[in-house]
């Protein structure tokens, strides 16, 4: 009895994260679809990938942009389902269908007919649904599955490198059959969806991570664990041109603490040796929480 009721209590959470997966995917298929009647297909902006192509066919032949999406995608669902694993290609059939339909179905009527602008608030749009369907565990494209399915085939394929090839076809195509002005809108509208992609899933990180090599580390450790209340990582390293062994700190802080951290610094070693570079995404004790970073159980 007691083991029915544990295997509940873990089972709830589970039910629920599995429920805030796809209002993510929902959410997240509405948003990116909502661009193409609103801003892309009415400027012909094609976006790369295979709705890009549905894109190109539209322009040629009228055929709906969700529908010919959803018919191109279908097969490679079918050709990546061992490749991909079960629960992703399921997620991302659901995904597809619902996306692809929303193209079609959604009773909205453009709200520019500047190209520019389209391709702007277009990318942003887009950009945003995308990358809350991948914080829910899916991904609405077959160019993503065929890009996977070559780099596991050719493992010196990247999939970036695979996907980027994909897309400069695709607008090479848009060039030749749409005009070489939307082409050249296809390529903003592609680099800014990815920026946005990659603000929604990984955020606006103002962390920073800082190296420092110095022979006072350990009056530098002292004092960043007890003035900032931060944690330092000793890394072991060695001088490639003194051969002298000694500790490389490595700490992870906020934007608003790098003016403390320098002062720090400059009152224990001022000649010491500082690498202080982005860090897209902190999680862990002071930071994000793993369970409110995206990564939810599949």
């Amino acid at each position: 009895m007691r083991e029915k009721l544990r295997n509940a209590v873990r089972a709830r959470p589970a039910a629920a994260e599995r429920f805030f997966s796809y209002m993510q995917i929902l959410i997240g298929c509405v948003i990116g679809a909502a661009a193409y009647p609103l801003f892309m297909t009415p400027n012909r902006i094609a976006p790369g990938g295979i709705t890009g192509i549905a894109t190109i066919l539209n322009h040629l032949f009228r055929w709906p942009v969700g529908t010919v999406s959803l018919i191109l995608n279908m097969p490679l669902f079918v050709i990546g389902y061992k490749a991909m694993g079960r629960i992703f290609v399921f997620r991302s059939f659901i995904a597809t269908i619902l996306f692809s339909v929303l193209i079609d179905l959604l009773p909205l009527k453009p709200m520019t007919n500047d190209p520019l602008l389209g391709t702007l608030y277009g990318g942003v749009m887009l950009g945003a649904g995308l990358g809350i369907i991948m914080r829910g565990g899916a991904t609405t494209g077959g160019s993503d599955m065929i890009a996977r399915m070559v780099h596991k085939r050719f493992p010196f394929i990247s999939v970036g490198s695979f996907l980027f090839a994909i897309d400069c076809a695709v607008v090479i195509a848009a060039g030749f059959f749409i005009g070489t002005t939307e082409a050249l809108y296809a390529l903003i509208n592609i680099f800014l969806t990815a920026k946005v992609m990659d603000v929604v899933i990984i955020g606006f990180s103002g962390n920073k991570a800082c190296f420092v090599i110095s022979d006072r580390w350990q009056e530098i450790s002292d004092r960043i664990i007890q003035d900032m209340g931060r944690g330092i990582t000793h890394l072991m390293s060695r001088g490639g041109y003194t051969g002298t062994e000694r500790p490389t700190l490595l700490c992870v802080i906020s934007r608003s603490e790098i003016m403390a951290f320098k002062r720090i610094l400059r009152e224990i070693d001022e000649n010491a040796f500082v690498i202080i570079t982005e860090a897209h995404e902190a999680i862990g004790d002071g930071f994000t929480n793993l369970r409110d970073s995206g990564a939810k159980p599949q």
